[in-house]
């Protein structure tokens, strides 16, 4: 642990490592939660599995939107200000639950939820190469992995929460929503005031040798395939993975009627998300003895195989199938994102703030998903299907300088 996350000269940065990585956690809690919400406004609402897409697409609509600014606000004002704004706007947006609840309408919390994706976009735009400039740049894939695996955890306890506040909640409890997003909005107060009276070091990139240095930054980094064929990756695996985190209970539902969404939504926390999770502390270790890239594309070739399984309706191996796909899709976004700003130096902070925009995929594929699945929701698989296909290419040519 000390090593990867060790100056060169020795340094130790460890406790800025444990707060940054205390960041994943919260936004995986956030993430974790929208799966309980889309099976929820489905009931509440009256709404159809596209309509409900509505949550996923109010979340990450606004990475699409606040990507570039957040990574100009860091260029200008360093990781620590970033990070502490987006913690800011993410209380704000969980707070806004409160006055949302007595307008009995989804807009309302829709707009609650932009606001809180505005804040974990700029923490995501902060967090993620911060963690990746912790220590030695050899051990960077290994770094934002091991600090993703807390961002498992929190997907694993989004929906055990939400689907115990809000989905166990008795009917016509109207202040069921805001329950788990209270405690959110109070815990990201605390973590804020944390990261305010704490002094961390605010890295600077070093120009690397092998980037040309020019006046005109962003002409300079649009040279590179491989920076642009990560920002599509990350699209469609974004695109993948809140597609199949959203409707989970609804594939499990229907693929089972004794299943009820609450006992779904524990499927998902212990089942999935833990596979999840497990995925992404074991991908930290793995990619010490293999290359990103090689693994990246083996998970993707897996993931593939279980989506054919899911859309089959095979029984309980489409299940278990679906189950597996949450561990072959826990290193995809951290890799992607290390593979994508690799040796760009200079022009990190900048590339990687185009990176987190290609998180904007997870707003149309629940409404796509939805849409095609609406009368069988397991044909809606084809489309992770299809954007895993991509991600296996990428891992074994485009990731490639």
């Amino acid at each position: 642990m000390k090593s990867i996350v060790s100056a060169p000269g020795g340094k130790s940065y460890i406790l800025p490592f444990i707060l940054v990585t205390s960041l994943f956690l919260m936004w995986g809690l956030a993430h974790g939660l929208l799966d309980v919400l889309n099976k929820h406004f489905q009931i509440a609402f009256t709404m159809s599995k596209a309509q409900s897409g509505l949550v996923q697409f109010s979340t990450y609509i606004a990475y699409g939107l606040i990507s570039i600014p957040a990574g100009l606000f860091m260029k200008h004002f360093g990781y620590k200000k970033g990070i502490i704004l987006g913690l800011m706007l993410y209380a704000v947006g969980a707070f806004s639950f409160l006055p949302a609840a007595y307008m009995h309408s989804a807009n309302p919390f829709l707009i609650a939820l932009f606001v809180v994706a505005c804040g974990l976009c700029v923490l995501e735009t902060a967090a993620n190469p911060y963690s990746t400039v912790l220590g030695p740049s050899k051990n960077a894939a290994q770094r934002i992995n091991l600090s993703q695996s807390f961002n498992g955890l929190g997907w694993i306890l989004g929906p055990l929460i939400g689907g115990q506040l809000i989905l166990g909640a008795p009917a016509g409890d109207t202040l069921a929503l805001t329950k788990p997003y209270m405690i959110l909005g109070v815990a990201t107060l605390l973590i804020a005031m944390a990261f305010f009276f704490t002094k961390l070091p605010d890295i600077k990139e070093k120009e690397d040798s092998d980037v040309p240095q020019t006046s005109d930054l962003a002409a300079s980094m649009w040279k590179y395939k491989h920076f642009i064929l990560a920002i599509i990756a990350q699209f469609l695996y974004c695109a993948a993975q809140t597609g199949i985190f959203s409707f989970f209970i609804n594939y499990v539902t229907e693929l089972d009627a004794t299943i009820t969404p609450l006992k779904a939504s524990r499927f998902l926390a212990f089942g999935g998300m833990l596979l999840f999770m497990i995925g992404r502390l074991s991908g930290s270790f793995i990619m010490a003895k293999f290359a990103a890239n090689k693994l990246l594309t083996f998970y993707g070739l897996a993931c593939v195989i279980c989506m054919i399984l899911v859309v089959l309706q095979l029984g309980q191996l489409s299940l278990y199938a679906l189950y597996v796909t949450f561990f072959f899709m826990s290193i995809m976004f951290p890799t992607i994102f290390a593979l994508g700003i690799a040796r760009l130096g200079i022009h990190t902070k900048k590339a990687s703030s185009y990176i987190i925009m290609g998180v904007a995929g997870g707003a149309f594929a629940p409404m796509l998903m939805g849409y095609i699945g609406e009368q069988n929701m397991a044909i809606g698989f084809i489309v992770p299907l299809i954007c895993f296909l991509y991600i296996t290419f990428f891992g074994s040519k485009g990731y490639k300088m």
